[in-house]
């Protein structure tokens, strides 16, 4: 049902948008007589329900349409730019877990003392400085200034093409190819853009944390463990972070999804080829079939990783079973 009506969203914002899809087909310079050709061809003089089920028809078969801007199918285009994003939001939800989760309990812990302050500041900033302008500033200070890290892109130029694409995702495909040189050069590439995305992850993730941890930390089984002389690292690391670990999947689920669909702007700042960059140029070329594909794909794939954190919920947490 969520699909459907993600559908159904999609399918009304091509609609009403101020984009016509059969001028950008065949171009303001065309007579009538083929744009009404045009028009008939992609459906666009059948009623707006009968349109509906067509796209919904098209969907079902993964017809997404053709891209105006590469004259390849959607779907094509999509497959061939999704694992550029999906390597960048997976490195990005890696940091945030690596440092997020730490920094919640470490504030939890510390409620009222300045780690709580510093995680929560952070966060704070985490949440409301702009990415765009957050990767300019790396860009300006880690790669113009200081020559830490390489350029935007994924790769350097000399080494573009030299590893067949199995995978799609860069560094995994140097090592596949025994090409370890190409994948420091991916890894360098990626640490920047990866770890400004992260920067949102930590965020979000360390406040979450912080909140789950307070609530078992007043716990009777907490003031249990301590009276019978269980040590403090043992008390908050094994016992009240194993029970909040259940929750924090679906957190990360939902963070990693969120990285996924929220990469657009880092996406544009680092000349990133994945799917954020290639539905901000589908757009300004007003090439709605490849903008709205790509929105279908992104909200499948949020939908797809919330299901398998409610899947995994009901696995580890035998209560949610009954």
């Amino acid at each position: 049902m969520t699909l459907l009506g993600l559908l159904l969203v999609t399918f009304l914002i091509g609609r009403v948008v101020p984009i016509d899809p059969v001028l950008a087909a065949v171009g303001d310079r065309a007579n009538a007589e083929t744009y009404e050709r045009m028009r008939h061809e992609l459906g666009l003089d059948l009623p707006l329900w009968q349109q509906f089920g067509l796209y919904v028809a098209d969907v079902a078969r993964g017809d997404l349409g053709t891209s105006v801007l590469t004259s390849r199918p959607v779907l094509e285009d999509v497959a061939r730019v999704f694992p550029a994003t999906l390597e960048l939001a997976t490195a990005a939800v890696i940091i945030g877990v690596i440092l997020g989760v730490p920094a919640g309990v470490m504030a939890a812990v510390n409620r009222g003392r300045w780690p709580d302050h510093l995680v929560r500041v952070l966060g704070l900033v985490g949440y409301s400085v702009p990415v765009f302008w957050l990767g300019l500033v790396g860009l300006l200070l880690f790669y113009a200034k200081l020559d830490w890290v390489p350029g935007p892109g994924r790769l350097d130029v000399f080494y573009d093409g030299l590893v067949d694409p199995m995978t799609g995702i860069l560094t995994v495909d140097a090592l596949l190819a025994g090409e370890t040189e190409i994948f420091w050069n991916a890894l360098s590439h990626l640490i920047l853009p990866a770890s400004i995305l992260g920067y949102f992850s930590i965020a979000y993730i360390s406040r979450m944390t912080r909140s789950f941890m307070l609530d078992q930390l007043r716990q009777e089984y907490i003031t249990t463990a301590r009276v019978k002389g269980m040590s403090e690292a043992r008390v908050i690391w094994r016992h009240a972070l194993g029970n909040i670990a259940v929750p924090l999947i679906t957190v990360v689920a939902l963070s990693y999804a969120t990285l996924l669909e929220g990469s657009v702007l880092t996406e544009t700042v680092f000349a990133w080829p994945g799917l954020g960059q290639y539905i901000t140029n589908s757009l300004l070329s007003a090439d709605m079939n490849a903008v709205l594909g790509g929105t279908l794909v992104v909200g499948a794939v949020f939908i797809g990783l919330n299901l398998l954190s409610d899947l995994l919920y009901r696995v580890l947490d035998p209560r949610a079973r009954r």
